[in-house]
């Protein structure tokens, strides 16, 4: 099964290489980004888009099934091209940019960047040129410097973890007191984001996608507790670490998918490098990579082949680390929780549900407004997803029961769960031509002060992501398990106001996260309940309806639905 990674990486290089300016008589020579540099259809270069040449200096460097590049000599040419023009679009004080100019992003186009360029530097060794060294680790010490002076707005705890990375390499790399202080400043801010349960903040609760990405950075950084005593003797990542993998497990589904719309930030994605890791100390780390490489081989994880420009980058290097450090699996591999016998986990902090009876599989993200993932154990299918109460109001104003929200209340009593609330609007906002250019100008203006594009930054998270005004309807859901049968129950009350179109139920992301809504094969086994007209006019007419299925978990599966 190794070979998978190896295979699904390789074939994305020639994808990678095409992104990048290979004539070395170009002014761009090196840079990544080709919409940038030929089809000229931004105005700046998107710093991420060097990201990918991790890629090309670990397929240099290591035998692997299919890989023709290994030590081809214009690899490693074109790695180092890449990495000088890394050097050449980084700001004075050491950060880079990613979605527009000067936004002197934090973790991804300064942190990740980061790594990225001093494992490269390490893979290429002897084939670096020497005349570079000098300018490489002075754009390395300065960006290591910028993260840890800086943070962001919104706690996302795979971002700062994906900063303490990057600055344990700069500290590895050039061994100074001040970065060493720096990493163990970091690392300790990361861990305040760690909760008891297992899982890290993202945000406002907890994302298994981002988790497993977490766990991805920290392992590089564990990996090398033998020869760093400040790794060796911290016992608390590892245990960080392995709650993580443990509460992972409950979304690697029977079907061979991965988290999703059960996260906060509803990310598909899987980030299988810190769980190789693991796997020989670890045995639950093998068993959710394995399950999840037969996922990958089979279509039901998101390939790199499907992401956009901008992510696919981080795919690639990934799968092959995780080639490279495949670990050995233990005589005994544990089995996933849907393998278990029958069970009830409840997560109080995180407020997640997780069911298992003899025909099936049951995940219920309750802080969510009751997101649920049902699947069938007979033939592994999922048979039931439900993201919530979607609707239109007569004004265009998109609500949603989707949205984690501390006021929610959450009753819990064996086989059940409800959970109470009001509903919250949908952001939608997109640049108009005029609107774009007053941003543009304002950031070319404002942005040399890092401060100041620091609050930038935090404004259009919070009017993009975080920030989700509360609407006037309000809902209620109630989940019981019945013997074979989950039976779901749905109240939306309305005050003064009117719904134009209602949903209830299928796959329906709302939260802006560029990494997600990637189409995943199971969207195909599923849908939601959209109400007829009928079913309108009585909301709108007595201020509330109330919907009922009935969930039989049967091949195949059944769902009755009526209202009042």
């Amino acid at each position: 099964m190794r070979d998978i990674y190896a295979s699904k990486a390789i074939s994305q290089i020639p994808r990678l290489l095409s992104l990048e300016d290979r004539i070395p008589f170009s002014p761009t020579y090196g840079c990544c980004n080709r919409e940038f540099w030929l089809c000229r259809a931004v105005d700046f270069p998107n710093s991420i888009m060097q990201f990918g040449i991790h890629a090309l200096a670990l397929a240099w460097k290591h035998e692997m099934p299919g890989n023709i590049y290994y030590q081809h000599p214009k690899i490693a040419e074109w790695t180092v091209a890449a990495m000088d023009y890394w050097m050449k679009i980084q700001h004075r004080d050491g950060s880079f940019d990613e979605f527009y100019p000067n936004e002197r992003g934090w973790a991804g186009p300064t942190g990740f960047l980061l790594y990225s360029m001093i494992d490269s530097y390490r893979l290429l060794g002897e084939a670096f040129p020497e005349k570079l060294k000098p300018q490489f680790f002075d754009a390395c010490e300065r960006a290591a410097k910028y993260l840890i002076k800086w943070d962001e707005s919104g706690v996302l705890a795979n971002h700062h973890a994906m900063a303490v990375l990057p600055v344990f390499e700069t500290a590895r790399l050039l061994n100074t007191r001040e970065l060493w202080v720096g990493y163990e400043k970091k690392l300790a801010e990361f861990y305040t984001y760690c909760n008891p349960e297992g899982w890290c903040l993202e945000y406002d609760g907890a994302d298994p996608g981002y988790l497993s990405a977490t766990v991805s950075f920290l392992g590089k950084i564990y990996k090398h507790r033998a020869e760093v005593a400040l790794v060796r003797d911290d016992k608390r990542m590892r245990e960080v670490m392995t709650r993580a993998v443990d509460f992972c497990a409950w979304f690697a589904y029977p079907n061979g998918h991965y988290a999703g719309t059960i996260g906060s930030r509803q990310t598909l994605h899987f980030y299988p490098h810190g769980f190789e890791i693991l796997a020989p100390e670890y045995p639950m780390a093998a068993a959710v990579a394995d399950h999840l490489l037969k996922g990958l081989n089979e279509g039901a994880l998101v390939p790199p082949e499907i992401q956009s420009d901008r992510y696919y980058q981080y795919r690639i290097p990934e799968l092959l680390l995780s080639y490279v450090d495949y670990g050995q699996r233990p005589a005994q591999i544990p089995t996933l929780p849907w393998q278990t016998e029958p069970l009830e986990k409840y997560y109080p902090n995180g407020r997640f549900l997780m069911r298992t009876t003899p025909q099936s599989y049951t995940v219920v993200n309750a802080a969510k407004g009751g997101i649920i993932k049902h699947f069938d154990l007979n033939s592994n299918k999922l048979i039931f997803n439900d993201c919530g109460i979607l609707a239109e109001l007569e004004d265009g104003r998109v609500i949603t029961s989707q949205w984690i929200d501390p006021q929610y209340a959450v009753e819990r009593r064996p086989d059940y769960v409800a959970i109470r609330g009001t509903t919250h609007r949908v952001a939608t906002k997109i640049f108009t031509p005029l609107k774009f250019i007053a941003f543009r100008l304002f950031m070319l203006a404002i942005g040399w002060n890092s401060k100041l594009a620091y609050e930038m930054k935090g404004l259009i998270r919070r009017l993009l992501m975080t920030q989700a005004k509360p609407m006037p309807v309000r809902f209620a859901r109630q989940i019981q398990w019945n013997g074979n049968e989950l039976l779901v129950t749905d109240l939306l009350e309305i005050n003064e106001t009117r719904v134009r179109r209602l949903l209830i139920g299928d796959e329906m992301p709302v939260r802006y996260v560029p990494q997600s809504r990637y189409f995943q094969p199971q969207e195909l086994d599923v849908s939601g309940w959209t109400a007829p007209p009928e079913a309108i006019e009585k909301l709108n007419r007595n201020g509330k309806l109330t919907v009922r299925r009935r969930v039989k978990t049967s091949t195949p599966a059944a769902i009755e639905t009526e209202f009042e």
